[in-house]
């Protein structure tokens, strides 16, 4: 493998300077969910084999996160050290290996090691691809990457469901972890051939203390990553809880992996409305109010419905919402660190990764979706609602010092 993974390193030699192609951007940014909402209706399967309880395997996931967020910033500082395209080379590798490791896991323990190292070499994924676009794209266009984006990401875990029932339907836990480690192969394989190398010639390796300082008194830092955080916890909640939903419903976990359907066309009309939103030059701060509005309003109807099957159509208003909050967040979370982009892009991504890993460790212990999502509509309405007012109170004083 050590072998293998030098030769595809260095085939960078024939790809440097190269702008990202979207198409390999989304493939690199969909990976990391469609693996995780893979594993997703393998839950139960996993309970049942290793014997532990629903909150247990639950917890599997919100260890994933911890690990995940460790591996931004790790791969985010690499990403500046060494560069972005042998970065994410190594990171799709290690996830590869890992899984490997979960296939033949026999102890629960053993598979919670596993998952986290997978976790570990997934988050070049996220951030290896954010910083490599940042590269590649400014303002208005990087907008509308993120846009584009913003539909791979809310699609992504549909596709992982889908994909997921059909292979626990196969064989279990183990045909999705061996599923799992042949996507990582095929996608370094791409990857090596394709990948351009995008950063700057001239790039200055700014320090890792001076910048987590500044960003640490940014509150407009700290303001953004709870909201990417909390939408992210309100969709990967459904992932992590409902498949024991599904189980006190008397459903199977192919059902389950099947209403990837319903989030899919939640996420296009999503991506519809933020494509319109962009058209008529809303602000993106006007875009994340109404997307915490409609959140709110689908938290709440998931907690009446809860009870019933019925539940899973207002996660169809949890994905527009999404669709619609993540690429305006994302496009100017770092706007004022484009000198230390890689740098910034993994403290920024270990704030939000560890803040939501914290949330689904509580969504897990909890077990109640429609009492988290309520929960993080609430808070998130509030983040929304004092941006606004910042910038409002930014408008008035500019035009006063006119």
């Amino acid at each position: 493998m050590l072998i293998y993974a030098y030769r595809l390193i260095e085939l960078g030699k024939i790809t440097m300077q190269r702008k990202l192609g979207l198409t390999l951007a989304t493939a690199l940014m969909m990976f990391p969910q469609v693996v995780e909402t893979i594993y997703s209706p393998a839950l139960t399967d996993i309970a049942k084999g290793f014997k532990v309880s629903a909150e247990q395997a639950a917890q599997t996931l919100s260890l994933y996160f911890f690990a995940f967020a460790i591996g931004v910033v790790i791969w985010g500082r690499m990403c500046d050290l060494i560069g972005r395209r042998p970065t994410i080379l190594s990171g799709l590798l290690l996830y590869s290996g890992a899984s490997l490791v979960a296939l033949f896991s026999s102890q629960f323990e053993l598979l919670l090691v596993a998952r986290m190292l997978s976790a570990f070499g997934a988050a070049v994924g996220s951030i290896g691809t954010q910083t490599m676009m940042r590269d590649s794209y400014q303002g208005s266009e990087l907008a509308r990457v993120f846009s584009v984006m913003g539909i791979a990401l809310a699609v992504s875990p549909a596709v992982g469901m889908m994909s997921g029932a059909v292979l626990v339907y196969l064989g279990g836990y183990k045909i999705v972890f061996f599923g799992l480690s042949l996507l990582a192969v095929l996608l370094s394989g791409w990857s090596a051939i394709y990948l351009p190398e995008t950063r700057p010639a001239a790039v200055v390796i700014m320090p890792l203390t001076s910048t987590l300082i500044m960003m640490f008194k940014d509150v407009a830092i700290w303001r953004n990553a709870l909201l990417i955080s909390l939408f992210n916890l309100c969709l990967l909640s459904y992932y992590q809880l409902a498949p024991f939903n599904f189980e006190r419903l008397g459903f199977s976990s192919e059902m389950f992996g099947y209403t990837g359907l319903l989030l899919a066309l939640g996420s296009g009309i999503g991506a519809w409305l933020n494509k319109f939103l962009l058209n008529k030059k809303w602000r993106s701060s006007n875009s994340v109010l109404l997307a915490a509005i409609i959140l709110l309003i689908g938290g709440g109807m998931i907690m009446v419905l809860e009870a019933t099957w019925f539940f899973i159509l207002p996660m169809i208003l949890i994905v527009v919402a999404y669709g619609i909050a993540i690429p305006n967040i994302l496009a100017s979370a770092l706007i004022d660190y484009t000198d230390r982009l890689g740098t910034a892009g993994a403290l920024f991504g270990l704030l939000y990764y560890l803040i939501l890993g914290g949330g689904l460790a509580l969504a897990g212990w909890n077990q109640r979706l429609g009492v988290v999502l309520v929960f993080c509509g609430c808070f998130i309405l509030f983040l929304a609602v004092i941006n606004c007012l910042i910038l409002i109170k930014s408008e008035i004083n500019t035009s006063i010092t006119e």
